[in-house]
């Protein structure tokens, strides 16, 4: 019965704001216009290629996204529960022979099994109330192929558009509660019983809002489906709640920025930030694409000091939300983060003048993979620099076997790392053993932390301070005993 009323309330809502079938009611915004003209392909970006796809597009409305994917993909779904505005989109866009309308409720809607490759929806899932919006995702893991992605835009916290209302049944979700629910859904799939669930590609907020409305909540989900192991790592299903939820809590990336330095939470904070990014001769309006970027410190000083565009990719959500929040209290419009895969995220040919990373590929399996990614990401004559962990020859101590194991990390020799980097198909590589300064560096951020112990134990507390430093003592030990190298690697495109 509640969900009946919830349904007729958002029925009646919509009847209201679809008389005339036009962007502002549909956008429910007088500047709907202007925004979409800013908004399209920025949004339009942030999807993967669609060539040969069939796509459901949920919540079309008059067709605002409808018309740029049928002219990416094999077919078109269009499906939206107004009858005005399911109409206005079969005239504006009914003469594509790869496009089928329907008038449906997306809580009633029956589709094949395995039978989409892309599903796309703007500004749909916050009509839906929580239970319908649990068996919503559901559904979508069993319509969609394996390997299939889930596209979502919603107005997060409050509203965004500017138009009057008498009521509003809309429900304003935080990212926090969609990324959770997103995350911790399974289905079950009848054949064999295999079970499953998203992965996230990306999450993202519309920089169109930031911008000209000062509105950080439009946040965007991009996520694939992927088969869910039983062993995944430590208990958790995904390989982004373990790491938000074991190595990088927000508490856990305060502690390290304490000690690596005010934005940092890499070897040497600012001090090998300035070092290495001065060796890229940066040029104003250059494009950095920034790995692993973590609460941003270093990308807010490439925009600074050298008038650069970054955007800046990490999984952790813990780490991205903290840069967002100090991005848009530096008003640094030139620096975007984003919650982000990169094994998984894509990028046009040529995108970027300079691809940065520290300390964050150690997290990945296949990196020759990756770099061919990050080769065809690049200009010609883009640079390459990336700072790592590396291993030296095997045998390894048992020590540093049982730390490897436990981070899940994934390390090579510098040579062995040199060579997949080469392999991808970079000119000039270098590779450099910086493990002596590695060495250097964790000896003075351990002499910085016992001058300000007291300031630490209060911020924090005397596990805390006791956690950290022990930490630091065994990356001592691990690097005096050759198991445990720092690299630096530098290398261009022809």
């Amino acid at each position: 019965r509640d969900q009946l009323l919830s349904r007729n309330k958002m029925t009646e809502f919509w009847k209201e704001h679809s008389k005339d079938a036009t962007m502002e009611e549909m956008m429910l915004d007088s500047r709907a216009r202007e925004l979409t003209q800013q908004e399209l392909p920025e949004i339009l970006a942030m999807l993967p290629c669609l060539d040969g796809y069939r796509v459901l597009e949920l919540g079309a409305g008059i067709g605002r996204y409808t018309s740029h994917l049928l002219t990416r993909a094999a077919h078109v779904t269009a499906v939206d529960f107004m009858e005005s505005f399911i109409e206005r989109n079969r005239q504006v866009n009914g003469h594509h022979s790869n496009a089928t309308f329907i008038q449906a409720d997306v809580t009633k809607l029956d589709i094949p099994d395995n039978s989409i490759d892309f599903i796309f929806s703007n500004w749909l899932l916050m009509y839906l109330n929580d239970e319908e919006l649990k068996a919503f995702i559901k559904k979508t893991l069993v319509w969609l192929r394996p390997g299939g992605f889930l596209f979502f835009r919603e107005s997060c916290n409050h509203r965004s558009g500017d138009s009057k209302r008498d009521f509003n049944p809309t429900c304003y979700r935080t990212e926090a509660q969609y990324s959770h629910l997103i995350s911790s859904l399974q289905a079950d799939v009848p054949e064999g019983g295999q079970k499953f669930g998203f992965d996230v590609v990306l999450k993202k907020k519309v920089h169109t809002y930031v911008e000209m409305k000062n509105n950080p909540n439009q946040v965007c989900w991009l996520l694939e489906k992927v088969p869910r192991s039983l062993n995944a790592q430590d208990g958790f299903s995904t390989f982004q709640q373990f790491l938000d939820n074991q190595q990088y809590t927000s508490r856990g990336i305060l502690r390290y920025e304490k000690m690596f330095g005010t934005g940092y939470v890499s070897t040497g904070g600012p001090s090998t930030t300035k070092e290495f990014v001065d060796l890229l001769n940066l040029k104003p309006s250059q494009k950095v694409l920034d790995v692993g970027c973590g609460i941003g410190g270093g990308d807010f000083y490439m925009a600074k000091t050298y008038g650069v565009e970054v955007l800046g990719l990490d999984l952790s959500e813990n780490m991205v939300n903290i840069a967002v929040e100090r991005a848009i209290n530096q008003q640094l419009p030139t620096v975007q983060f984003e919650v982000s895969d990169a094994t998984k995220r894509t990028f046009p040919a040529g995108s970027f003048d300079v691809i940065y990373s520290r300390d964050t590929i150690l997290h990945i399996n296949d990196k020759l993979a990756l770099f061919k990614r990050f080769h065809s990401w690049l200009k010609p004559h883009g640079q390459l620099l990336i700072s790592d962990y590396c291993c030296g020859e095997k045998p390894w101590t048992p020590a540093f076997e049982d730390y490897v194991n436990q981070r899940g990390y994934i390390l090579y020799t510098l040579s062995q790392y040199g060579k997949f980097i080469q392999e991808a198909g970079f000119c000039n590589v270098r590779a450099e053993d910086r493990t002596s300064q590695f060495i250097q560096i964790i000896k003075t951020e351990l002499q910085r932390v016992e001058d300000i112990k007291d300031e630490f134990i209060e911020e924090f507390s005397e596990e805390d301070y006791f956690a950290i430093v022990n930490g630091w003592r065994e990356k001592l030990e691990r690097s005096n005993n050759g198991d445990q190298r720092w690299g630096l690697f530098y290398a261009t495109r022809d």
